[in-house]
Formats: structure tokens, sequence, C-alpha cells
């Protein structure tokens, strides 16, 4: 469906020189089909064509001052007024569908952010630049730190253990060093009983848990600790530097001690710093640090929260990297990467498609409701070469379900979420085939749709359907589209993620979304296109006789595709025309995968002798003169 608005009218003197399109015989020749038509030109528009789209199509001109008017018609001003009103629609839109964040610091972007962000663009590749990993048992602060060295909130800080399960990137600047920051799951030693391990990490077997059977649950509980060692001992392996993380305020523990040895046994060849975290006290600090020399490494006293410390903790990290020199993979960098969000209710197979298209285990997969917490972004390149960002996100539960359930990590993990449909540039909305379409795919629909996100809807666990025939996906096709009408533009690509049936046909969709979100038509086809949807169905009249009509129409901006239709009055046209000129729209020029929003500008009425004041004062600046520019009251 696309998104219309009624915006502030235009001027009154370029409305007053355009004479509205109306319904023609398909017999005239600029009805032709022909690409070979009379086409618009960017400073004005042709003296021949306006006679015959005006003069003939909406009654004889005679007034040979008014065609002078419409000769000199400036069309890069419409333009321009259309892109203005495209923008301001977008900035409205914007601020009706922004999230509320839930923690303070995110509206508040700290000075080191700042910094980075005027300081350098983006210019090396993830995939090139060298991984610091930061490790340590559970709620120790490893996602506070993570946070403090990226700058933002990337990463989900909340006072429990087991939030951050799955590997989490950002980047990093310190001096002339970039490098990858990786945040992990805390590690826990095989030393704790089964049921402290479940206690430590708050997994819980029955929350969001309804119908898998209980030795699926179990099974699946018992194999969360050491899915989430797996994703730690990888961010370790692939990771240049180590930051082991401890805790300053609980002192020395028996899970420290056995994370040492492990790195140092395992990891000898690779820089660990030690760093003692919850420091804040400047008489304390020292005290608390001290304990930890019989690690075997060097202690330094840092506080995530309050940022002491860490300049010489970077200091550190810096001296154990080589500098990537970006003079040697400037020719391999892409201007523009899109990004591929896959969202979706909890247990659809949002993880599996991301680890059957990246070919690895990027996020831990299991039964378990809410496995997922923090948006999971991962650079993928396509068989063609193209390259993606994709982004794994936590299931989207019912606002009500969140909130008696009382979880605030579950809470934050759904507003980003949400926030990953809007950095997005196509959507993979996941459905299980099983389960079909729920109120709940219908409202993360409406939400992509008002984004102005394209959009694939991945029908996951394909297998799982029975007696499959010929016809079954079209019947499935036909259910989808009747109960997402939002999304009825959407292509459908049917999936077995876990086997890894058709996952590469997501990518060949979600491409071809992105092209036809990002294109550009031409006005004068676009014009020709309205002229045809205006000749096969005019405006209906009002009770007074009243007919709406369209004198020009311009694409104004893509990502989404937007269009501004100059009318005499947005008001005479329903939303039922509205939907039927969007509908001809897709019909002749497509734009499949991808909203497009309507905009409707109307003609400002002016009383008789101030449009001739306006008129006679217009006639009588130069441009030579800056100081007399005519603006509209």
């Amino acid at each position: 469906m696309a998104r219309t608005l009624t915006l502030p009218p235009i001027s009154y003197t370029l409305a007053k020189t355009l004479k509205p399109i109306s319904p023609f015989p398909k017999s005239l020749p600029f009805f032709s089909s022909s690409l070979s038509r009379p086409k618009l030109t960017r400073r004005s528009l042709s003296r021949s064509v306006l006679r015959s789209t005006v003069g003939k199509f909406s009654g004889s001109v005679d007034d040979e001052e008014e065609l002078e008017e419409l000769d000199e018609l400036d069309v890069i001003a419409l333009e321009q007024e259309a892109k203005d009103a495209a923008q301001a629609y977008s900035n409205s839109l914007s601020q009706v569908l922004s999230i509320e964040d839930e923690e303070k610091n995110d509206r508040k972007e700290t000075a080191q952010s700042r910094r980075r962000s005027t300081r350098r663009t983006k210019s090396i590749p993830d995939n090139l630049l060298q991984r610091v990993a930061i490790v340590g048992r559970p709620n120790v602060g490893k996602s506070a730190l993570f946070n403090r060295l990226v700058g933002g909130n990337r990463a989900i800080v909340v006072d429990e253990p087991g939030v951050t399960r799955d590997r989490l990137y950002g980047r990093s600047y310190w001096g002339e060093h970039e490098f990858m920051v990786v945040d992990t799951g805390g590690v826990i030693t095989v030393s704790k009983s089964q049921a402290t391990v479940m206690e430590e990490l708050a997994i819980t077997t029955t929350i969001g848990m309804d119908g898998i059977p209980l030795a699926v649950r179990e099974a699946a509980v018992a194999r969360m600790p050491s899915m989430i060692e797996r994703q730690a001992t990888a961010a370790v392996e692939e990771s240049s530097v180590i930051i082991f993380l401890v805790d300053g305020q609980a002192g020395l523990t028996a899970a420290d001690e056995e994370i040492a040895d492990w790195l140092r046994k395992n990891y000898s060849d690779k820089y660990v710093i030690l760093a003692v975290n919850k420091c804040e006290s400047p008489r304390k600090r020292i005290m608390q640090a001290s304990e930890f020399w019989s690690l075997g490494f060097e202690p330094l006293p840092i506080s995530a929260i309050s940022g002491t410390g860490t300049g010489e903790l970077l200091d550190l990290v810096c001296s154990g990297l080589q500098k990537v020199e970006e003079s040697n993979i400037l020719d391999e960098e892409e201007d523009y990467v899109p990004a591929i969000s896959i969202v979706g209710r909890p247990n659809v197979g949002k993880s599996s498609i991301l680890n059957a298209l990246v070919g690895e285990d990027r996020t831990i997969v299991s039964p378990i409701s809410g496995t997922t917490r923090d948006a999971i972004d991962t650079e993928f390149t396509g068989p063609d070469g193209q390259k993606f960002q994709l982004i794994d996100t936590a299931g989207i539960r019912k606002r009500a379900a969140i909130v008696s359930a009382g979880s605030t990590t579950e809470a934050l993990s759904v507003n980003r979420a949400f926030r990953a449909i809007r950095r997005s540039d196509v959507v993979a909305l996941v459905i299980e085939a099983m389960a079909c379409i729920t109120e709940q795919d219908y409202k993360i629909a409406e939400r992509i749709e008002k984004e102005g996100k394209g959009c694939v809807i991945v029908v996951n666990k394909w297998d799982t359907i029975p007696n499959k025939k010929q016809q079954t996906a079209l019947h499935y096709e036909e259910d989808v589209r009747e109960k997402l009408r939002s999304l009825d533009w959407a292509p459908i690509v049917y999936s077995t993620a876990i086997a890894g049936h058709s996952v590469d046909k997501i990518i060949v969709a979600a491409s071809e979304v992105e092209k036809e979100r990002s294109r550009r038509l031409g006005t004068s086809i676009l014009n020709q296109v309205v002229l045809e949807a205006v000749a096969f169905k005019p405006p209906p009249r009002t009770r007074g006789g009243k007919r709406g009509r369209v004198y020009y129409c311009t694409q104004a901006a893509i990502r989404p595709p937007t269009f501004v239709f100059f009318v005499n009055d947005a008001k005479l046209f329903p939303e039922t025309y509205r939907r039927y000129m969007e509908r001809q729209l897709r019909a002749d020029a497509g734009f499949s995968g991808t909203p497009i929003r309507l905009l409707w500008r109307s003609r400002r009425k002016m009383g008789k002798d101030e449009g001739k004041a306006v008129t006679r004062t217009q006639k009588n600046l130069t441009s030579d003169d800056p100081k007399l520019v005519p603006t509209a009251s």
C-alpha cells in the first residue's frame, strides 16, 4: 500500500501556468506507447507538447500571454519543490516511527563517538581489520566495555548474567589504528554443575518453549553453555589481541583462574591483556587490581562505565596490532553495501538462515525461544560478487507478552530488532510454513511498509508441509497475499534453512528488490504513465461537479521510490483513486518488492488581484539582482 500525504499547496505562480491533465482519446499522438514521444526538458516544457497536452485535452488555449507563461515554466523549480516535499514527509514519518529508547545513554552521543564520526569515514573493509576479543566469565562487564570502545550502545547491558550469547562486532579507532572489537558471551567452566550453569546464564526451560517436547527442550538447554563457549572460542581464535576481563569488586574467583589457564595453554601466541573492571574508586583501584597478579598477567584497573583507564587499555591494545595500510585495499571497498535484516517471530529460523548463507555457525541456533538477543551484523558476498550486510535479529513477540514476562532483556532485544529494520535496505520477513500467518506477522509487515523498506517474504521450514503438490505453493501464496495485504508487492521465497535448500534464492530476490528500490523513472515516461492512467479512469466528480486534475508528476526520491503529484486539490483524490494510481505505476513501471510513496500537492487558490500583482512583480524582477527574489506569501 502506498504512503500518501496531503502537503502544503504549490506556489500559485507555478500552478497558475499549468493546465490539468484530463482524459483524452487514445487516437491522439501523445498517447502512443512508443518511447519516441516528445520529451520534457530540464529547463522548460516544450511548447508543442504543452499545446497537445494542455490545449487539446483541457480545452483550447487562446490566450497567447498564457502560452508565453507556459513556455517559460521552470520544471527544475517544480522538481525542487517535489524533493522538498518528499524530504518533509520522510522527516515527519521518522518522528512518528521513532523508537523511544529505554536506555538514557542511547540519546546522548559520547564525546568519543562524536570524535570518531567526524574524523574519518569507513575506508577499510571489516574482513581486513584485525580483531580484538573481550572474554571473561559472565557478568563482569564485557558488553559495557564493548560499548565504551566502539561508541554508543551496540550491545545490550543489563545487570544479569548470560545476556550476551553470540559474537557481536564493532569498529573502534585509536590514534592511527583501526580495528574490530568482538563482544562474547560469558565463558562457563566445567567445574560448575549443570543447575548452577543454568542459573548463572538465566536460561529458562519454560518461557517461549510451548509445543516443544520435554526431551528436546532439556537437550537444548543442556547444549546452550557449550554453544556460547564455542562462539567465544571462535572469537579468540580469529583475534590478534585478547582482553581478559575480570570483576574487581567481586574479586578473584575459581572461574577466573580456569579461564587464565585456558588462555595460557591454548593461546600463548596471542597478546593477552588482563583488565580489572569496576574499579571506579581512585583509592581502592590499585588494591583491587593487585589481587589478580596470581593469574600470571599484569592487571590493569579500568572502569567501563566511567571510562577510567580505557585510554591506557587502548594503548596496550594498539601495541599488539599491526597497522593496516588503507592504500592497499581502497580499490576493494564498495561505496554502497546494502543491508539485509532478517526479522520475524521467535523460533521461525532466522539464525539458521544466516548460518546457511554465510556457511558457518555465525549465531547460536536452538529451539529455546529468545536465543538471539543482540542484532548481529555479518558481511556477506553473493555469488555475483555483490557485498551485503546481513543482520540477524531477536524474535519479535507481542508487546503484551513481553510486559507480562517482565524481561528487560527481551524488551531491549525487540527494540534493537526494530532498529535493525530502520537501518536496513531490504527486510527478509521470515514466517514458519506450518504456522502460516499470525497477527504478529501482520504487525511486523506493517512496520516494514511504514519504514519504506524493501521486503522479501521467506516461508521457512517448507519441508514440514505434508503432501505437497504442484499447486501447494500457489495456494499458500494466495493465503499469504490475503493476510499480508500491506506487503502484496513483496516476492515470496520458500526455503528450508536447516538443510540449506533454496536459501541462496533469498539473496537473489533481495538483490533484485534493492535494484528496484534504487531505480529512478524518467520524468517523461512517468508522466505518460500518469496520462494513460487518467485517460483510462478519470478522477471521480464530487457532488458539486468538481473533478481532480493532475498537472505534473515527478519522482522526487529513491529508497523508497517517492512520487509527487501536483494537482488542483488533493482532497478531490480519494484513497481508492490513489491506490488505483499506485497499481497503474506498478503495472507499467515495475517497482516489485519495494513500497512506493505517492505525495499529493495541492494548488493554492489566490484572489484575482493578488494573483495579478504577483505575476506583474515577477515580470519586473531580473535574475541579475539577488535581492529581488520573489517569494510566495
